[in-house]
């Protein structure tokens, strides 16, 4: 049910007419990403000689009655067609087989209504008019600026069937294996990521006094990285883990509703999402009051251990699982040497541990995942791919298996990191990760409790 007001015949004609041409938006010339991306579609078109290939942006979901969630377009879309704006809402790339072994791609686009007599959705659709939400291109200017040849969105439901990345599993495994290796482009807006991501992280430990005042400190925390994610880019590239405490030892603690204790660690899982989409994803373990306690850097350093061995194995030809093999051995030797384990050997270790060590990183923060196990997880690594390392220790506060000292405490380390040719580069290092530097950092930004 809409509760707009009706509108007369008068107010019609009144707002069809007197306005100013107004000028294209700044992002309607060519896009500098037109020929990496037609490079793309080719590389996509070869795997499918004579089919048609249907990616969408997807459609916005709706929050709550008449308010939508902010809209993200498809990985795969953005990845191909160089838009990544809210605009993209339900717009549909498809590749149309053209002759035996090439495509022509359509870009399916919403038209911009007209300011004319006659025309009221641009000041009265809420959802895409531009009184509403803004201006978008019309499709001439995304033709300009995409080098994709574009057509009414409403032609898009009369085309036959297709494979549809949405529902392909065929055509979204090839997608997500043509993104494993990231050009040198792609490696730069991911640096911006972890580079805006490692400011955040220095906002975070600034407002650490302010935080731990507050009933809910974890929500400050989380609030307060959200401010430089929307500055700086398009936000968080996932829900941020704020977990003090205990918390920190569930995986994905994204309520972030509890009240910070100087006596805890804090977890901060967190990564800004730049304008073009690709993300960071770091991980710090930080004492709310400055400094360690015995037994919490005892933790800590283990798992640092771990991470020095897990990205010390990271090399092009090196196989994916090698690294969290590593790091996985220093954590169960670890572990038995603190009576915790018998033996190092099997997996039981993994009570403690929970997950893997890492995964890959780009436009999705779990990036690539629809990949084949043999392409990703059982393949071997490849320069120009970019992955996060990060083990952790997640010691639960009722595991009556730990001695009554180590129970609670949830520590992780992750950082990304890029295949070079000789190995791998560090790229969140300008964010500590030992105890000492962390330490020292925590007191050079004026943030311990005291």
């Amino acid at each position: 049910m809409s509760h707009d007001l009706p509108v007369s015949d008068e107010l019609a004609a009144f707002m069809g007419a007197g306005w100013a041409p107004v000028p294209p938006p700044s992002g309607s010339t060519r896009s500098p990403l037109a020929d990496a991306t037609a490079a793309r579609r080719t590389r996509l078109s070869a795997r499918f000689p004579g089919e048609r290939l249907i990616v969408p942006a997807g459609t916005a979901k709706v929050r709550s009655n008449d308010c939508d969630f902010r809209f993200r377009p498809h990985s795969a879309y953005a990845w191909l067609t160089g838009l990544t704006g809210e605009d993209q809402a339900g717009h549909v790339l498809v590749l149309e087989p053209d002759g035996p072994h090439g495509h022509q791609a359509v870009l399916y686009v919403r038209p911009r209504p007209p300011r004319s007599a006659g025309s009221s959705a641009f000041y009265r659709d809420r959802r895409h008019g531009e009184f509403w939400v803004g201006r978008s291109p019309d499709p001439a200017e995304t033709e300009r600026a995409t080098g994709i040849h574009c057509a009414p969105l409403e032609a898009d439901a009369a085309l036959p069937p297709g494979r549809d990345a949405t529902g392909d599993g065929e055509l979204a495994a090839v997608l997500s294996e043509l993104r494993l290796v990231k050009d040198a482009w792609e490696v730069g807006q991911l640096q911006q990521a972890v580079d805006h991501t490692a400011a955040g992280f220095e906002d975070v430990v600034r407002a650490l006094p302010r935080a731990l005042a507050h009933p809910r400190g974890e929500r400050w925390i989380e609030g307060v990285f959200g401010l430089r994610a929307r500055a700086e880019g398009n936000g968080t590239g996932y829900e941020t883990i704020a977990a003090s405490g205990a918390h920190a030892c569930v995986l994905h603690w994204t309520r972030n509703d509890g009240r910070l204790n100087p006596r805890d660690l804090l977890l901060l899982d967190a990564g800004v999402e730049t304008d073009t989409l690709y993300t960071a994803d770091v991980t710090r373990t930080l004492p709310l009051s400055g400094r360690f306690s015995p037994v919490q850097r005892q933790v800590y350093e283990l798992v640092l251990a771990a991470q020095d061995a897990g990205i010390a194995a990271l090399k092009p030809g090196a196989s994916f699982r090698d690294f969290h093999r590593a790091g996985m051995r220093v954590i169960a030797e670890g572990l038995t040497d603190w009576g915790v384990l018998r033996t190092p050997d099997g997996d039981l270790h993994r009570r403690y541990t929970l997950c893997s060590s890492g995964h890959m990183l780009g436009l999705d923060v779990h990036d690539c995942a629809q990949a084949r196990a043999d392409a990703y997880l059982d393949g071997v690594l490849e320069e120009g791919q970019v992955l996060t390392v990060e083990p952790g220790l997640y010691l639960q506060p009722d595991d009556e298996t730990l001695p009554p000292a180590l129970r609670g405490i949830g520590v992780r380390i992750e950082d990304d990191l890029v295949i070079t040719a000789n190995g791998a580069r560090l790229m969140s290092g300008a964010l500590p990760r030992t105890p000492d530097a962390i330490e020292a950092w925590m007191d050079e930004l004026g943030a311990a409790a005291g």
